[in-house]
């Protein structure tokens, strides 16, 4: 997929509000880890991951996603009533019916002729979800989207703690782990066909590519009060999958590796950030991570980390930056974007 006229005019993001320390999680399955043997401090050792951000109990998602949204628009000088299309593209959703979306467009004014909807792809929802309002975009269909997401980890954290105390055997350990480096953070993302006056500097969406590998789509899986993660399997075909959507963007894009000045990929932890980056060629000083104190924020975690460092100045104009999204299934979608 190539765009020629399509822009990133900005993104917005909204953190939980409770820091929540590696070390507390620890303590909440002590029972477990003397059962094992396994000594305080091994979250953060395995995962790199020192804090995550949870909501409050009970707050909304759709209020979350509306906050992020809001100050996207805001950000892009946009009026609710521009967005031809407004996607909600979370793992969290607050019921089956109707879609999250609606309550998300309520809240922020939307139009009536705004197509609203949820999109649903794991940890790539917002990525799928940038692509489907791009692929308008570029059709002349709208001329501006948002895509929203909120993900809350608190709700899953606690039933698998629970569960981890009733099972303290390392089998369920081992699958239980990557559910502990969750965190909790909203996201909205501004697409337009850059006519609108308002957005002080746009970001060109030079176009994506993705792979799929669907065989392994049992080695994640999130009921709806139980999760488990083989994370050792995921990290290896994800890595494969990883080197083989790389190949295509370069391909698709006619750039080289070296021609990428940055990068920004799905925050997941330590072992997988430089498996992933070993895999594609790319040197750790070209990527931003944020998972050290976001945790895994699930869709929200490649845009939220893609804004902070556009805020911390880690991202420059003119930079040429790849947006590396991998997610449960197994899925991969790759963009290149002239910042």
């Amino acid at each position: 997929m190539k765009y020629n006229k399509v822009f990133i005019d900005a993104i917005g993001y909204e953190l939980g509000t409770n820091v929540v320390t590696s070390s507390e999680l620890e303590k909440r399955v002590q029972p477990m880890l003397d059962a094992l043997h396994i000594p305080q401090g091994q979250l953060q050792a395995l995962t790199g991951i020192r804090e995550r951000r949870w909501w409050d109990p009970g707050f909304p998602l759709s209020e979350g996603a509306a906050r992020a949204g809001r100050k996207a628009l805001a950000h892009a000088g946009l009026q609710p009533a521009d967005l031809g299309a407004l996607v909600y593209a979370g793992v969290c959703r607050e019921h089956s019916e109707p879609a999250t979306a609606t309550a998300v467009a309520a809240l922020l004014g939307t139009g009536p002729r705004t197509a609203v909807y949820d999109l649903s792809n794991a940890c790539l929802g917002v990525q799928n979800g940038m692509l489907d309002i791009a692929n308008r975009i570029e059709l002349g269909q709208i001329r501006a989207g948002l895509v929203v997401s909120c993900e809350s980890s608190r709700e899953i954290n606690d039933s698998m703690i629970a569960e981890m105390l009733k099972d303290k055997s390392f089998e369920n350990f081992r699958l239980s782990i990557a559910t502990l480096t969750g965190g909790s953070g909203a996201v909205g993302v501004v697409l337009t066909d850059g006519s609108f006056p308002g957005a002080h500097r746009r970001h060109k969406l030079l176009g994506g590519t993705y792979r799929a590998a669907c065989e392994h789509h049992k080695l994640c899986v999130w009921h709806r009060d139980h999760m488990f993660t083989d994370a050792t399997a995921a990290l290896k075909h994800g890595t494969a999958l990883g080197r083989d959507t790389w190949k295509s963007l370069l391909a698709e894009l006619g750039l080289r590796a070296e021609d990428f000045n940055k990068t920004v990929c799905h925050q997941v932890g330590s072992t997988h950030r430089k498996s992933i980056l070993e895999a594609l060629g790319i040197p750790e000083e070209k990527d931003f991570p944020t998972f050290e104190y976001l945790g895994n924020m699930g869709t929200a975690a490649l845009p939220a980390a893609a804004a902070i460092a556009d805020e911390r100045e880690f991202l420059r104009p003119d930079d040429t930056v790849a947006f590396l999204g991998i997610g449960s299934g197994l899925n991969t979608i790759m963009m290149g974007v002239k910042w």
